[in-house]
């Protein structure tokens, strides 16, 4: 075999991956259209993707696509064997930027949710949606990074994302609360901006974020627990890891003052270990740890401090918007 022959083979392959993801995904992709008044008065158009992750008409997409109106609660989805259905919008999250609708009308089958938790830098993604208007859009690339944090904001602050996935597959306008898919066709993601030339952001599939599509479908918003502080990934000294058996802990960067941190007397610098007995290693460990069910709940938690193991009780409050 030479080698024109052994690079068509891997050619055929991945077009055969792509091909297959697009085909189980392309039905259960929505291209959505909403209409609202803006603050001013005028009438906004938004616009995005959604897909279908219930069987009884359920969709996820991006916050900001329903949001685009200034406030529009029902819109058209419309589907690529080109069904339309009228949606009501169930409730959006602006921290995360998800969002779910329910259809009024019937809709394909579910796609296969995934664990973003599970991917690799380098692996193979494919993204579905209707950028620019088109529907029934495929793009392909790779995983480029994890972990990355994407801005975003509330009506009263600035905030962020944690834990984004970024790709290269190309995304464009409309692209937003489509699926980010992998070989096997499981949704891993909701693609939700472009950062750049060649570089997308998806909000990951995981714990956290099917939580928060839980609180979504019973509650219609998401209640967050509110520690006060910032904090990064950090490091444990060669010592303490090897005796915990693990390297990484949280670092805190800042300490809101007033906060139920700062008065349970946590300080910059210190470095979070453990909180309601859980290993704290990054930003997903611990926010999955404050949802409605944590407010005024007392909050164990340990850090190091200048060498030795500090304990302090914090209790969240909650965080408004």
């Amino acid at each position: 075999m030479d080698l024109a022959d052994s690079g068509q083979l891997g050619l055929d392959a991945y077009s055969r991956t792509v091909s297959g993801v697009a085909a189980a995904l392309l039905p259960r992709v929505a291209s959505l259209l909403l209409r609202g008044q803006g603050e001013d008065g005028r009438t906004r158009q938004g616009s995005g993707s959604a897909v279908a992750f219930t069987d009884d008409g359920f969709l996820l997409t991006n916050a900001h696509v329903v949001g685009a109106t200034g406030g529009a609660s029902s819109g058209v989805a419309t589907f690529t064997d080109g069904t339309e259905t009228p949606f009501d919008v169930v409730g959006a999250d602006p921290l995360s930027d998800l969002a779910v609708v329910r259809a009024r009308g019937a809709t394909p089958g579910a796609a296969r949710l995934g664990d973003a938790d599970r991917l690799v830098v380098g692996q193979l993604v494919v993204a579905v949606g209707s950028p620019l208007g088109l529907a029934g859009s495929v793009t392909a690339g790779v995983v480029s990074a994890l972990g990355r944090s994407r801005p975003t904001r509330t009506r009263r602050s600035g905030r962020v994302i944690e834990d984004v996935i970024q790709t290269d597959a190309a995304l464009n306008p409309g692209n937003s609360g489509g699926a980010l898919a992998i070989a096997s066709g499981e949704v891993v993601g909701v693609n939700t901006a472009v950062a750049g030339i060649g570089v997308g952001l998806a909000v990951p599939i995981n714990t956290t974020s099917r939580q928060i599509i839980s609180a979504l479908l019973r509650d219609g918003r998401v209640r967050r627990a509110y520690l006060g502080l910032v904090s990064a990934p950090s490091p444990l000294p060669a010592p303490l890891g090897a005796r915990l058996g693990r390297s990484t802990g949280l670092r805190v960067v800042e300490v809101v003052t007033g906060g139920p941190a700062d008065r349970a007397g946590l300080r910059a610098g210190d470095l979070l270990l453990t909180a309601g007995g859980a290993d704290v290693t990054d930003a997903q460990s611990l926010q999955r740890l404050l949802f409605r069910d944590a407010v005024g709940v007392d909050l164990p938690i340990t850090v190091v401090r200048n060498g030795a193991m500090v304990d302090v009780i914090a209790p969240p409050t909650e965080l408004s918007d």
